[in-house]
């Protein structure tokens, strides 16, 4: 695996395909110029050069959505430059601003923004320097395709028109923006910039990045989350060749190597003696667990009226239970770094979707200042949130400072299903009152969830070292969208913020979203069952807003709904059709989706046939991206709602491969038509995770008009339906 070769070649030959890449080295290896970081600088966004070409510094990764792409359309549009002139350096802490992480679909609303504000500046500044240069009227000159033209055919490069410290400017936020009229390559479905180098071979992920003299590193995982290392026997790997060096931090232990096979064999062969530990709960009393827990603090995300009241007045009561599996990552590619620790200054290269964090919580781990980390963003195959990234990071730095020379790390698939950061376990209890003319009066819902946000997630291998790395318990945003998009007169939800939680959390795409969404439309499904109304009819009766409004009846269209027909709940495989709606977070994108569904009520396989989505996400950047975005949306979610779950017994998790932690298979990705609802006067909002919402919902609404039987327990696993079915 050392062997630098060319993939293409290994295609065109047949044989299994290797990873074994060379990034080009003039950025990696050379120190960061002087350069501002500030996101209030045009500079620390854009640099233009002599020759016309444009580098963009965005703190925004791409980790496989395509939003390279549509930053590039931003900023080829708005500072009037072909797309072909423009270069992203992305997540290089010593380059790039820090922009936040990656995450919660703010790429583009927020990211994206600050882009488009800069351009805009470099724009005018440009204008303002030709005018002079030319001596004509700021307002008879133009850009196009990077040249500045005067209403006399006069034109001047912009590249011309720059000095190595000549956007040294603050960006103005009254820099005029382009009238979405006039943009040329935004909300054009322009091709995806990094699709062919994937396609050919000529991709560098973050697993095939090389650097010369590296080693191979890999940590020798524990017998339990919480075992300590009792001792190793270092002979019992002498057989081994090429062995550099076993390196131990209190109970991290990592062998490093000459190659990685060596690397791979060390850790499966050594000897290792771990002390007892089986502190997990039994897995078969997870609700009883989480219900049990200790409550840290409730929050309370909405109040309206007196729910409690008007629930113990209301003639007709509904109750139900929801909960929610924990779940993996699953990254596709396992996590992967490569770290050098030189002169006391460490250079991590990660798949990281937060590159800024990273380097603050590797400089507490190493006792570095923040100045002597510098942390590259390279793109991974696969991340959907906080997987390992930061973990593989650690483990490569901890070996490469105890070798002093390049290490890099890349996990196992055991490594990625057990110890990566999880969804946690989601547990919602829901009640609501009916009126005595039918009319839904008081909602209300508690929430049991982690405490905690979006944070720095510890790093397991600073844990095991008994290193500071800054971590706290960090599951996510799970708050947004417990509350609820619809006008009801008396509401309160509420969430009971947890001590603890099993394993190690982190977010997956849309966290607490997907969740929440799923209790809400659920349960707002079983209260139109109940008092005989539409689902689309009883979430239109309940809603003000006019463009969530607007969006269901065009996903009724294009669904054709009001025409379906009544299922036969007698067949064998019997059919049905549910519907959810989410307004994300309550204050942007809105999206409608509508499941087809087959169930065979005999086995109880469940299959989602076709998906219908509504997707207003304001002004669209690509259309084709954001399909990109949708479609991945439904497929994972669709995935994760039928399939998957993290099992684990008293001392780790069990399900270490694809087997035990099966994922939805080709032949099972269903239909999905889309109905996309562009608002170019609007700014545009995220498009990477608000279709998850909308899924679990769906399916479950689309399950019940087939059999009559409410699946309130993720995942829809056939044992599960059947049990459901059997009930009933």
């Amino acid at each position: 695996m050392d062997e630098m070769m060319n993939r293409r070649k290994v295609l065109q030959a047949g044989g299994a395909l290797i990873v074994a890449f060379s990034l080009p080295m003039a950025r990696a290896e050379t120190a960061a110029a002087e350069k501002t970081l500030s996101p209030d600088r045009v500079d620390g966004f854009l640099a233009v050069a002599q020759d016309g070409r444009v580098t963009v510094y965005s703190g925004k990764v791409d980790l496989g959505t395509g939003v390279r792409t549509a930053l590039t359309q931003i900023v080829a549009d708005e500072l009037d430059v072909s797309m072909n002139q423009i270069t992203i350096i992305e997540g290089d802490t010593a380059l790039t601003p820090d922009q936040g992480t990656t995450s919660g679909s703010f790429s583009i609303q927020s990211g994206g923004m600050q882009l488009r504000r800069a351009a805009a500046t470099a724009r005018r500044a440009l204008l303002r320097r030709a005018a002079a240069q030319m001596d004509r009227d700021i307002s008879t000159l133009s850009i196009r395709n990077g040249v500045v033209t005067a209403a006399g055919g006069e034109r001047l490069p912009i590249g011309s028109l720059v000095e190595p410290t000549s956007l040294a400017l603050d960006i103005e936020t009254d820099a005029p923006q382009k009238a979405p009229g006039d943009y040329t390559v935004v909300g054009k479905p322009v091709r995806r910039l990094d699709i062919p180098a994937k396609v050919d071979g000529r991709f560098t992920f973050m697993q095939d990045f090389k650097l010369p003299d590296m080693l191979h590193g890999r940590v020798v995982r524990p017998s339990g989350f919480g075992a300590t290392l009792v001792s190793y026997d270092e002979s019992s790997i002498a057989d081994i060749p090429g062995i550099v060096k076993i390196v131990r931090i209190s109970n991290f232990l990592g062998v490093v190597a000459k190659s990685e096979w060596s690397a791979i064999k060390a850790a499966q062969q050594m000897k290792v003696t771990w002390s007892s530990w089986n502190d997990l709960p039994d897995q078969s009393k997870i609700w009883e667990h989480v219900r049990n827990t200790p409550v840290v603090h409730d929050d309370v995300t909405s109040r309206l009226g007196s729910s409690r009241a008007v629930l113990g007045a209301a003639p007709r009561k509904l109750r139900a239970t929801y909960d929610f599996a924990i779940h993996t990552h699953g990254s596709i590619g396992p996590s992967c770094a490569v770290a050098t620790f030189i002169d006391g200054k460490l250079t991590c290269w990660t798949a990281s979707q937060a590159t800024h964090d990273l380097r603050k919580q590797l400089a507490a781990m190493l006792a570095l200042s923040h100045a002597d980390v510098r942390c590259v963003y390279v793109e991974g195959a696969g991340c959907y949130g906080r997987n390992g990234h930061e973990d593989a990071a650690a483990d490569a730095a901890l070996l490469a400072r105890a070798v002093g020379r390049p290490v890099r790390v890349q996990w196992m698939r055991a490594d990625e299903h057990g110890w990566d950061p999880k969804g946690p376990p989601t547990l919602l209890d829901m009640q609501a009152g009916v009126d005595p003319q039918g009319n839904l009066a008081a909602w209300e819902s508690e929430l049991f969830v982690p405490d905690g946000s979006a944070t720095f997630v510890p790093l397991t291998g600073a844990d095991l070292a008994g290193l500071n790395s800054l971590g706290k318990l960090s599951p996510g945003g799970v708050l947004n969208d417990l509350s609820i998009p619809y006008d009801i007169p008396n509401v309160t939800t509420t969430a009971h913020r947890l001590q603890s939680t099993p394993l190690r959390p982190a977010w997956i795409r849309s966290p607490g979203r997907l969740q929440n969404t799923f209790a809400n439309e659920s349960f707002l499904d079983e209260i139109a069952a109940s008092v005989g109304a539409d689902p689309l009819d009883i979430r239109l009766q309940h809603l003000e807003d006019a463009r969530g409004k607007e969006l269901l009846e065009r996903l009724a269209k294009l669904s054709k709904w009001r025409e379906r027909r009544k299922p036969d709940r007698n067949a064998e495989v019997v059919t049905g059709r549910g519907l959810a709606y989410v307004k994300y977070e309550l204050v942007r994108t809105y999206v409608g989706a509508i499941a087809d569904v087959e169930i065979n009520r005999k086995t109880g396989a469940l299959a989602v046939k076709r998906f219908y989505v509504a997707h207003d996400c304001g002004q669209i950047i690509n259309p084709d991206g954001l399909r990109n975005q949708i479609e991945g949306c439904v497929v994972q979610t669709v995935s994760r709602i039928l399939k998957e779950e993290v099992t684990f017994d008293r001392s780790m998790v069990t399900s270490l491969d694809w087997a035990s932690y099966p994922i939805l298979s080709f032949p099972e990705i269903p239909e999905i038509v889309i109905d996309l609802i562009d608002r170019p006067q609007e700014v545009p909002w995220g498009g990477g995770e608000p279709t998850c919402a909308v899924v679990p919902s769906a399916i479950a609404g689309a399950v019940f008009e087939a059999t009559g039987v409410r699946l309130r327990s993720v995942p829809f696993t056939p044992r599960k339906v059947l049990a459901a079915l059997r009930a009933s």
